[in-house]
């Protein structure tokens, strides 16, 4: 799969298991789901995560929006 294609038509979630500067995947897939918007993240892309939480996140704001709600995410 290159960049340019999304998900492709047999693309499904995978389930990670997010540790300390990397992760290992657990069930095959092409992406995951962030923890506060839901949209699909590619795991070539899969930036930000919370091994506390094993979350992932599709940006730096939606990290401060599940870590800090009562400042609204700033």
């Amino acid at each position: 799969m290159n960049r340019f294609e999304r998900f492709p038509s047999s693309s499904r979630e995978a389930e990670v298991r997010y540790l300390d500067g990397d992760f290992r995947v657990v069930r095959p897939g092409t992406f995951v789901r962030c923890a506060v918007t839901g949209q699909p993240i590619p795991l070539d892309e899969l930036r930000y995560w919370s091994v506390d939480l094993q979350e992932a996140y599709s940006s730096p704001q939606a990290v401060l929006a599940r870590l800090h709600p009562e400042r609204g995410g700033r």
